[in-house]
């Protein structure tokens, strides 16, 4: 075979392993389900090499604002945008949740082997700065038989606009008075006390660096970071600690009443079983998208998350969405226009 041939089929051959068109699709927001959006935009790219979905961890906080800005194709946050936030964008946003997870109090006492639990009065007077020693009674008096040292608390928490915020601080406006009426609830609050981190895995580094310390991140984070994290009182009165199976029975009560817009809280649920730090955490789509490729690149991928992509999500420690909630969302993918 010439030289020219050669060429010439080997030119065929890359012509015919390029896809006919390439669609980059440009996305920001949380990191709470980072490990798990890196895992799917990667394995569906794999799937279909013509479409790159490219995401940005930079937090809820930030994904919102650059949707807001129309700097990106779509955002992702761990707390439903606000009736205000809708109004404000001057276009319609659709909200698609993914995956379920938990928020963990996560903590870094040396020495100290057993696991702790916290009651929801101690989580609020923590991070309200009211409890400042580890041997405070509010701590001691649900972790009896555990050697707590007299050592000052320090506090961390996220310094970005936060989903893992807004579920936190979401379970503590509903778990204490004091906390929803000095801080409330939003994806940046004013802290009493504390260091704040950039990302969950800022506050997980800070967690890890610094001793007496107490946090809270994303389970996963937890777990990547070989971090404690303690269980927590839930509203049944039963001490459960953060698992899939605890994930899911917090929102087993609101999968067959999810409302049309798929904005819920399920944090402080109903069920001995549920983990009460939990929540459903969102994709926002634009329902209006001009580009004929990009919307369809875009639908097609939320239809394999939907189905195929969910096979991912225990190994990444989060839980699979009820499949109530799937079906509603296959409807609603043909919202988007």
């Amino acid at each position: 075979m010439s030289m020219r041939k050669i060429l010439g089929f080997a030119l065929l051959m890359v012509l015919a392993a390029t896809p006919a068109w390439a669609q980059n699709i440009n996305a920001a927001g949380a990191t709470f389900p980072y490990p798990i959006y890196s895992k799917w935009f990667d394995e569906y790219h794999k799937a279909h090499p013509n479409v790159q979905i490219n995401y940005q961890s930079i937090g809820s906080g930030g994904g919102i604002r650059q949707l807001l800005d129309k700097t990106v194709d779509f955002g992702a946050s761990d707390g439903p945008m606000t009736d205000e936030q809708l109004q404000q964008a001057g276009f319609k946003i659709l909200h698609f949740p993914t995956v379920l997870g938990g928020a963990v109090p996560s903590y870094n006492i040396p020495g100290l082997s057993a696991e702790l639990k916290f009651t929801p009065e101690e989580l609020a007077a923590i991070f309200l700065g009211k409890a400042t020693k580890w041997n405070d009674p509010a701590i001691s008096s649900a972790n009896p038989g555990v050697k707590l040292p007299a050592e000052d608390i320090v506090v961390v928490h996220r310094s970005d606009g936060s989903g893992t915020t807004y579920i936190w601080t979401d379970y503590l406006s509903k778990v204490s008075d004091e906390w929803r009426t000095k801080v409330g609830k939003n994806t940046s609050v004013n802290w009493p006390v504390g260091l704040g981190g950039k990302g969950n895995e800022g506050v997980a580094g800070l967690i890890k660096q610094t001793p007496y310390s107490i946090g809270y991140v994303e389970l996963i984070y937890a777990i990547q970071n070989d971090l404690p994290y303690g269980s927590v009182k839930n509203a049944a009165g039963e001490f459960v600690k953060a698992s899939l199976a605890g994930v899911s029975a917090a929102a087993a009560g609101t999968a067959k009443s999810m409302p049309d817009d798929f904005r819920v809280s399920i944090t402080d649920p109903p069920g001995k079983e549920a983990y009460p730090i939990s929540s459903f955490t969102w994709l926002l789509i634009p329902a209006q998208v001009q580009d004929a490729r990009k919307k369809s690149a875009i639908k097609d991928f939320l239809g394999w998350m939907l189905t195929s992509g969910q096979q991912f999500c225990e190994p990444l420690a989060y839980a699979k969405l009820p499949k109530e909630v799937v079906a509603k969302e296959q409807k609603a993918v043909a919202l988007i226009q």
